[in-house]
C-alpha cells in the first residue's frame, strides 16, 4: 500500500483521533503536538500553558486507494467550527486552534488541502483554520493515544452519533471534485448556472422532477455527487422537488440564510458547493417531518437501471 499522511488539528485530539480511526481506509491515527516551539516543550503540561505554539494534532495515515484525502478533509471540516480562534467546542486555548498541515514537498496534498479549504472558506464568514506545511510533530504521551477506546465514557467534543454516521459513509468526496469555474460555466445551462452558482430560485412547478416518481437517485448537476434518492422523495405543494432526507447527511451543507427578510436554512452540496435550496423542519407533508426543498435545476436524475453503469452501484442496495 502507498500510505500517505495528513495532520489535522481540530480541538481536543481525543475526539479527532477516534473519528479518524473509524474511517475506512485510515491505517493509523496518532495524537500529538504540531508546529510548536521545540521538542522540549512538546509535552502536555507545557502545551497547556498556551505559550508554546503547539496545536493538539492528529497524524493520520491512510491508504489513498481506500479513502481519498478529499473525503478525510471534508469529514474533518464537518466536525469543527472553521471560524473559531483558539478554541473548539467547550475547549479554549492556543493548543485547540484548528489547522490542517501537510508534509513539506507533498505537492498533491498541498493542492488538495488548498482546494478543499477554499471551498469551506467561501461558505464560512471569518474562516480561521490554519493551512500550511508541517513544521514539526511529536507524538503525545501514551495515555493520550487511542484515549476514547481506553476510556469509553471519556470526554469528546465531537458527538458520538456524528462519528458513527461519518464512519459508515460510502460516498467518497474524492470521486466528485468540483470542476474549474470555467468548466462549470461551459457545462451548465443558463438556468442551472444561475441556480447553483448565483443562488437563484427556479420558478415553482417548472422542474420536470416535481411530479416524478421514477426509481433512481438525484445527483449534483455540477459534480455528480449523489444527494437524494427517489425513495425519500414525496409530493409537496411547495412547487419544488421535495425530499425527506439526503442519501447521507454529510453530502449536504447547511447555512443560515436571512435574505429577503426571512430566517431560513440554505442547503448546498458538499463538494460542488452548489446552491440547492432550503431545508424546513416540522413539515406536515414530509414522512420524517423535514422537507429538503430543492431546485430541480441543481439536480441530475440517474435512473436505477443506469446507476451501476454510471458509477453509483454502491448505492443500489438501498432500494427495496
Amino acid at each position: 500500500m502507498d500510505i500517505q499522511m495528513i495532520y489535522l488539528a481540530g480541538g481536543c485530539f481525543w475526539g479527532v483521533e477516534a473519528l479518524m480511526r473509524s474511517i475506512r481506509g485510515v491505517t493509523g491515527a496518532t495524537s500529538g503536538y504540531a508546529n510548536g516551539s521545540g521538542e522540549s516543550d512538546a509535552n502536555y503540561p507545557a502545551v497547556c500553558r498556551g505559550d508554546t505554539g503547539f496545536r493538539e494534532t492528529v497524524r493520520v495515515s491512510y491508504d489513498p486507494d481506500a479513502v481519498s484525502l478529499d473525503q478525510l478533509l471534508f469529514v474533518y471540516f464537518s466536525v469543527i467550527d472553521p471560524a473559531a480562534v483558539n478554541r473548539q467546542g467547550h475547549d479554549a486555548g492556543t493548543q485547540y486552534q484548528a489547522g490542517v498541515y501537510y508534509e513539506s514537498g507533498d505537492e498533491a496534498a498541498k493542492a488538495a488541502v488548498g482546494r478543499i479549504a477554499g471551498i469551506v472558506r467561501g461558505r464560512t464568514d471569518g474562516f480561521a483554520v490554519e493551512i500550511g506545511p508541517l513544521k514539526n510533530f511529536f507524538p503525545a504521551e501514551e495515555y493520550h493515544q487511542n484515549y476514547l477506546a481506553k476510556n469509553p465514557g471519556g470526554y469528546c467534543h465531537i458527538p458520538r452519533a456524528q462519528i458513527e454516521r461519518l464512519a459508515h459513509s460510502v460516498v467518497d468526496a474524492g470521486r466528485y471534485a468540483r470542476p474549474s469555474d470555467e468548466r462549470i460555466a461551459a457545462l451548465l445551462t443558463p438556468e442551472q448556472y444561475a441556480v447553483t452558482q448565483e443562488d437563484a430560485t427556479e420558478r415553482p412547478f417548472s422542474s420536470v422532477s416535481c411530479g416524478s416518481h421514477e426509481k433512481g437517485i438525484y445527483v449534483d448537476v455540477v459534480t455528480g455527487e449523489p444527494l437524494f434518492a427517489s425513495f425519500n422523495k414525496f409530493d409537496s405543494p411547495c412547487g419544488w422537488p421535495a425530499f425527506s432526507r439526503p442519501v447521507e447527511e454529510a453530502v449536504i451543507v447547511r447555512r443560515p440564510d436571512d435574505s429577503f427578510g426571512m430566517r431560513r436554512t440554505e442547503i448546498r452540496s458538499r463538494t460542488g458547493d452548489s446552491h440547492l435550496g432550503h431545508v424546513f423542519e416540522h413539515d406536515p407533508e414530509s414522512p420524517g417531518g423535514v422537507r429538503y426543498c430543492v431546485n430541480g435545476a441543481a439536480l441530475r436524475f440517474v435512473p436505477y437501471d443506469e446507476m451501476k453503469a454510471q458509477g453509483y452501484g454502491n448505492l443500489t442496495d438501498r432500494f427495496g
